[in-house]
């Protein structure tokens, strides 16, 4: 049964909710008890100083699906973690030296993030933005590892006084919120959630946060609304809630972090990061594309290119690559055959396949890439520039 733990009430002349935008300084929230007596909570997080230790740390999620996929992830980029005993919360990388893998919650990796207990952290966009509320020495590295994919959204009944609410600006303008009865939503999102409300206008809400299934509190008649995380929706509507027009909060999926002292003050940790960043955008620009090489006669390499130039499907990344097919006839040494390589997204492959050969290519062979690097990331140039280097 979903337990109520905390209140958080606007407007009221003894509550304040001050809440900056996601890159701002982190926000003060004054809160209303049971009793009408107020208390304060602080969302801040402090950083400590760097410490001395010689070891570069990464956090990554130590359970679920997203724990799974993130090592999925590392090992399609020829990182694999190498944990000696599952029951112990350290790890290492082999290819990376100097590096010590640590498996934490998600939440608990953006706090040591912050407090330099950790130099890198794999975690949802939505738990980052949640626990770390925009803090200045937190770096996004990579915001879309293709994996982990949802949203932070408001849902609310599909019944009663809801039936006919389909946006947010109809929740806003329903008669029945008032002071004295404002509009409950149950959440765990206690930063995120209090932030878009106030940010759309609403006068009178109060945020709780409840324990076990959030999906359940309308039903309970502990909340109106909520405020969670959706993928496939399945949950909501088994429930009878249903998501409204512009209620969405966050999109969110896997992000890599890094914190900003770490990169300018710990020795090896930018190093370190620009590898990490290097192999993973190598892998996930290679994802779903295929090489597809050609032979083609022609008279000329200009002559072979404008003919597959001619095709939009042929353009490959930058362009083709031609390259004259050398044999020896009566003697000589002939290249009447060119050979084209191009690179081609899967959901084009076969049409590709088609025009190639209806422009006079012919033993057409594909295999599927691993890596695409490029001369350099325009990710670690931000990087670079967000330091100052």
């Amino acid at each position: 049964m979903a337990s109520i733990q905390a209140i958080f009430q606007y407007p009221s002349s003894s509550t304040t909710l001050s809440i900056p935008s996601y890159i701002s300084a982190k926000p003060t929230i004054t809160c209303l008890s049971f009793s009408s007596s107020s208390f304060s909570i602080s969302s801040s997080l402090s950083s400590s100083s760097i410490t001395d230790r010689a070891e570069i740390r990464i956090g990554l999620p130590s359970k679920g699906r997203m724990a799974s996929e993130t090592l999925e992830l590392l090992k399609d980029c020829q990182l694999s973690v190498r944990q000696v005993n599952p029951r112990q919360y350290v790890a290492e990388i082999p290819q990376l030296s100097n590096l010590e893998v640590w498996f934490q919650r998600p939440k608990d990796i953006v706090r040591k993030l912050l407090s330099g207990d950790l130099d890198l952290g794999i975690m949802g966009l939505d738990t980052l933005s949640e626990f770390g509320q925009g803090d200045e020495d937190l770096i996004l590295v990579h915001d879309a590892l293709d994996y982990g994919d949802c949203h932070l959204s408001i849902a609310i009944p599909k019944y009663g006084i809801f039936e006919n609410i389909n946006s947010l600006r109809e929740l806003a303008q329903m008669p029945q919120w008032t002071k004295e009865k404002p509009l409950r939503v149950a959440t765990s999102f206690n930063y995120l959630g209090p932030k878009f409300m106030k940010e759309k206008g609403f006068e009178h809400v109060t945020f709780s946060t409840a324990d076990g299934a959030l999906e359940a509190a309308p039903a309970m008649g502990i909340a109106d609304a909520i405020v969670d995380l959706v993928s496939s929706g399945t949950t909501l509507r088994e429930n009878n809630l249903k998501e409204i027009e512009g209620g969405i909060i966050l999109e969110s999926q896997a992000v890599l972090v890094a914190s900003k002292k770490s990169l300018i003050q710990r020795e090896g940790v930018l190093d370190t990061t620009h590898e990490i960043l290097e192999r993973l955008e190598a892998h996930l620009r290679a994802v779903g594309q295929f090489t597809v090489t050609a032979n083609m006669r022609g008279g000329s390499a200009e002559e072979v290119a404008d003919r597959i130039l001619s095709q939009p499907s042929l353009s490959g990344l930058q362009g083709p690559t031609v390259s004259p097919v050398f044999c020896k006839r009566d003697g000589k040494v002939t290249s009447d055959y060119y050979a084209i390589v191009i690179c081609v997204p899967k959901r084009a492959l076969y049409k590709s396949v088609q025009q190639l050969r209806a422009i006079g290519g012919s033993g057409v062979l594909i295999s599927p890439l691993t890596y695409i690097f490029d001369e350099e990331t325009p990710r670690w140039r931000d990087i670079l520039l967000t330091l100052g280097l």
